[in-house]
C-alpha cells in the first residue's frame, strides 16, 4: 500500500484551515446522533516516528465534548503484567461504548511490527498475530463498530528533519527515543514492513486510508474528512444485518440431549475415596501450571438445580486461592451491553498459571439471550463463529478452555426446586425467574443442541456432566480437568 501511494498537492493554507474548521464543525454535530444512534467508533492512529499523529489528534477532538470520548496511548511495549495475557487483552479491554469515540495513539500494528524488527516474531507469529488482528476488527465492525485507520506516512528525509528538530528542542528532546532513530537509520527495511502490514490487515471492513503527513493541517483534513466520510456511511448502514459468517473449525459429533443416558451413580464411599484422590492431584497439578505459565479457563453452562455450584466448589476446594476466581455470570451492566458482547469476558480472562470459572459464560448469547429476546436473531446466529473464533484465539495463545454442560432431566429439575421451594435455607436459590425459564423446556433444549453442536470444536470440546448423580458429575468433571491440564503440561 505504501508503495503505491502518491503525494496530492496540498492545499492552499488558508483555503485548508477553512476546510479543516468546516470538518471539525462537521464532526462534532454528528456527535449528538453518534450518541442517539449508540454508534461505538475506533480510531487507530498509526504511522512514522515524528509523522504529527499526537498533534492530528488533538486537532481532530478540538470540537467534540469530552464527555464522549477518550484517547488511549498503545505506544508503551507490552509490560510483564500484559504478557501474561493473550496478545489482543490490552486492546480489546480498551474499546468503547457505544455511541462513544476511542482514539488510539497506536494500537496492535506497533505491537507486531517491533515484534518484527527486533527478531521476537516469526513468520509463523506474524500470520498468527494478522490472523488475530482482522478477526477481532471484523467482529467489531460486525458488532456494529466503526473501525476508522489511518497510516501517517511521511519520507525518511522529512523524517530524519523533525527528529533532528525535537532534539533540538529541549522542551522536546524527551519525545524522541532510540527506537525513532533506529527507524530512520532503517527506513527502508521499515518500509517494507510497513508496507507487508498494512496490506495483510487492510479490508473493506475496517480499510487503511494512508495520510500524507507532510504538512499537518492538511493531514489534519485529509483524517477529518475520512472520518465524517465513514460516520455518514456507518449510521446510513446501520439498519443492515451483518453477515452469518460459516464456521471454518473442525467440530465434534455430540448426542443430542435426550438421548444421554443419566444412570451413572457412584455409591458414598467410592465418591469420597476418588474425591479425596483426585482433589490431591488436581492440587499438585495447580503448582505445576503456575510454573509453566499456562491459563485454564473452566466454563459451566447447565439447567438450573442441575448442580453447578457444588460441582464447582469441589474443584475450588483442590485450588490454591490465591491461583484461581470463579466469576458468577449474570445479566450484562449497562457498561458492559454497551459493548461487544465477549467484552465482559475478555475482562475476565485468566493470567497465565491462573485458572478462571466461569458459572455460566458467553454461551447466554444463544440460550436465554436468544429464548427471551435479549438480542437480534442475527446477533445469536453470529454469535456460534464469534465464539467459536473468541475460544481458538484462547488456545492458540496457549489456555486450556474446558467446557461442561451440566445435564439433568426435567422430572430431577422439579423435584429439586420443589426441595429449595420448601426448605426455608435454600429459598434464596429459587426464583420466579426459574419456574418461568421451566415452562421453556423444550424451546431451551432445542437452543441448547444446536449450541452443543455449532461450539464442540477439537480446541475446546464441550464435556456433559451426567447430574442426577451429583456425585457422579463432580468426580467425572474432576477427571476431566485433571486429564486436561495434564496433556497441557506434556505439550508445554
Amino acid at each position: 500500500m505504501l508503495k503505491e501511494f502518491k503525494v496530492e498537492k496540498t492545499p492552499d493554507k488558508e483555503e485548508l484551515k477553512k476546510k479543516v474548521k468546516a470538518e471539525q464543525e462537521r464532526l462534532a454535530k454528528s456527535q449528538m446522533k453518534i450518541k442517539e444512534k449508540k454508534l461505538p467508533i475506533m480510531v487507530i492512529f498509526e504511522g512514522w516516528g515524528a509523522a504529527g499523529k499526537g498533534s492530528v489528534i488533538g486537532k481532530v477532538i478540538k470540537e467534540l465534548d469530552p464527555r464522549f470520548y477518550s484517547v488511549a496511548t498503545m505506544s508503551a511495549p507490552p509490560t510483564a503484567e500484559n504478557k501474561r495475557y493473550p496478545f489482543l487483552y490490552r486492546y480489546v479491554v480498551e474499546i468503547p461504548e457505544a455511541g462513544k469515540f476511542k482514539f488510539f495513539d497506536t494500537c496492535w500494528m506497533e505491537e507486531v511490527t517491533s515484534g518484527v524488527f527486533n527478531k521476537t516474531l516469526d513468520d509463523k507469529g506474524y500470520e498468527k498475530r494478522i490472523d488475530s488482528i482482522n478477526t477481532i476488527e471484523r467482529q467489531l465492525s460486525d458488532n456494529g463498530y466503526l473501525v476508522m485507520k489511518f497510516f501517517f506516512h511521511i519520507d525518511e528525509k522529512e523524517q530524519k528533519k523533525r527528529l533532528k528538530d525535537l532534539k533540538d528542542c529541549k522542551n522536546t528532546k524527551w519525545r524522541v527515543d532510540k527506537g525513532d532513530l533506529w527507524q530512520n537509520k532503517h527506513y527502508e527495511e521499515c518500509f517494507e514492513v510497513y508496507d507487508r502490514y498494512l496490506k495483510d490487515t487492510n479490508r473493506d471492513h475496517a480499510p487503511w486510508y494512508i495520510i500524507d503527513a507532510k504538512d499537518k493541517d492538511n493531514a489534519t483534513y485529509q483524517v477529518l474528512s475520512y472520518l465524517n466520510q465513514g460516520i455518514d456511511t456507518a449510521l446510513s448502514n446501520q439498519s443492515k444485518a451483518a453477515p452469518i459468517r460459516q464456521n471454518i473449525f473442525p467440530l465434534r459429533k455430540t448426542p443430542l440431549l435426550k438421548d444421554i443416558p443419566l444412570d451413572k451413580e457412584l455409591s458414598d464411599e467410592e465418591y469420597k475415596k476418588e474425591l479425596k484422590k483426585l482433589q490431591k492431584k488436581l492440587r499438585d497439578l495447580h503448582n505445576v501450571l503456575y510454573r509453566k505459565k499456562i491459563p485454564v479457563i473452566i466454563a459451566y453452562e447447565g439447567w438450573d438445580a442441575a448442580g453447578k455450584g457444588g460441582n464447582i466448589k469441589r474443584i475450588t476446594d483442590a485450588l490454591d486461592p490465591r491461583g484461581y476466581i470463579v466469576h458468577p455470570i449474570a445479566s450484562p451492566e449497562p457498561h458492559e451491553k454497551a459493548r461487544l458482547f465477549l467484552w465482559r469476558f475478555w475482562n475476565r480472562l485468566p493470567r497465565t498459571g491462573h485458572i478462571a470459572i466461569f458459572d455460566r459464560t458467553w454461551y447466554g448469547r444463544v440460550m436465554v439471550e436468544r429464548l427471551e429476546g435479549f438480542c437480534s436473531e442475527n446477533d445469536w446466529q453470529r454469535a456460534y463463529n464469534e465464539m467459536n473464533e473468541f475460544e481458538h484465539e484462547l488456545t492458540e495463545e496457549g489456555a486450556v478452555v474446558i467446557k461442561f454442560w451440566v445435564q439433568i432431566d426435567s422430572d430431577t429439575q422439579l423435584k429439586r426446586f420443589t426441595d429449595r421451594q420448601n426448605t426455608p435455607e435454600k429459598q434464596w436459590k429459587i426464583t420466579d425467574e426459574d419456574w418461568r425459564n421451566r415452562e421453556k423446556w423444550d424451546l431451551y433444549e432445542d437452543a441448547i443442541n444446536e449450541m452443543l453442536q455449532k461450539t464442540n470444536t477439537k480446541f475446546a470440546p464441550w464435556y456433559i456432566l451426567e447430574s442426577v448423580d451429583k456425585k457422579y458429575a463432580r468426580i467425572k468433571a474432576l477427571k476431566i480437568v485433571i486429564d486436561s491440564i495434564e496433556k497441557a503440561i506434556k505439550e508445554k
